[in-house]
């Protein structure tokens, strides 16, 4: 046998981590967890790897691949100890079973994780095919959304418009934002009112903090709001949106039926609201209430604004009850 292709007994740790196919780094991690147990060291204080340690760093290797947590990992080479260290026969037995029992939750857990991964997999290969649809972030908005925005002109849509739609779809889910894009419809189809929005958009902005609540100027922006909100509304109605909205509920209506525990839920005045994503994820990361939002999104509004606000929201009331 010529010298060269005599194996070694023992390779340091750079040699180790080539064969295996991970780093250095990645070897001393397994170390500090208690993944792999501190192999003996040469005279020169440096690590010594042998067959075991090898075995058990292809082992290790192997099983991360598939995507097995390092934490379970440590803990099935933890019961396999445990069971190769028992003497008696019937209790080597009762062992093994625990042991594969051990390996086969870890492996349904991690089939649920995969599954879970894919359906995040699918979903993202989602979104990037609608961003290159649309081609802008619209395609990172909810199918319901995206799909009730299509046929509008190419840039006829403002960032605002998209960041208001992302908000409410944060807060209320699709249904939501999908009912609110309504309004960025008439106003991208109403080139009018699109100019008007943005005149009392920029006099809602003037009221900043230089300006008291009482100031004329608040009341007379919040007339201003509440007779373009009224002129917008007809728009939405004469160009068949609202029944659009209809629409939109009865599919959600269709497309998510409340379980009973949901009706339970709702009826009792619970908190959560139903998740709108069609995800498997909490219910409390995907919506929250209006009321939780406040304490959670912040808006910039000067007292004035605010105060600008209410009036407008009293306008509409008064005229409501009035009618």
């Amino acid at each position: 046998m010529f010298p060269s292709s005599v194996p070694p007994r023992q390779v340091k740790i750079g040699d180790a981590a080539a064969f295996v196919g991970t780093t250095p780094r990645a070897i001393r991690h397994y170390h500090e967890i208690g993944l792999l147990p501190e192999p003996v060291r040469g005279g020169d204080g440096r690590r010594r790897y042998g067959y075991e340690d090898m075995i058990r760093l292809l082992w290790i290797r192997r099983m991360a691949d598939a995507g097995i947590a390092l934490d379970a990992i440590r803990d099935a080479f933890a019961d396999t100890a445990q069971a190769d260290s028992d003497t008696d026969t019937v209790a080597v037995t009762d062992t093994d079973t625990d042991t594969d029992d051990g390996i086969a939750d870890t492996l349904e857990r991690l089939a649920e994780s995969l599954l879970a991964r894919e359906a995040e997999l699918r979903r993202q290969r989602t979104a990037v095919q609608r961003m290159r649809t649309e081609g802008s972030r619209a395609g990172l908005l909810s199918d319901l959304v995206t799909s009730r925005l299509k046929g509008l002109p190419e840039g006829s849509l403002r960032q605002a418009d998209l960041d208001s739609l992302l908000v409410t779809e944060r807060i209320f889910g699709p249904l939501g934002a999908a009912v609110q894009a309504g309004r960025f419809i008439a106003l991208a189809t109403h080139p009018d009112l699109r100019r008007e929005s943005d005149r009392v958009d920029a006099a809602e902005e003037a009221l900043d903090d230089t300006v008291a609540v009482d100031d004329p100027r608040v009341a007379q922006v919040a007339a201003e709001r509440h007779a373009f909100e009224k002129a917008l509304h007809t728009a939405i109605e004469d160009s068949g949106l609202a029944e659009g909205d209809d629409a939109l509920f009865d599919l959600w209506d269709t497309s998510h039926p409340a379980s009973a525990d949901e009706d339970e839920d709702e009826s009792e005045g619970e908190d959560e609201d139903e998740d709108g994503t069609g995800r498997s994820s909490g219910r409390e990361h995907e919506t929250m209430s209006a009321f939780e939002a406040i304490g959670k999104m912040p808006y910039d509004f000067s007292p004035a604004r605010l105060r600008c606000m209410e009036l407008a929201e009293e306008l509409a009331a008064h005229e409501s009850t009035a009618s």
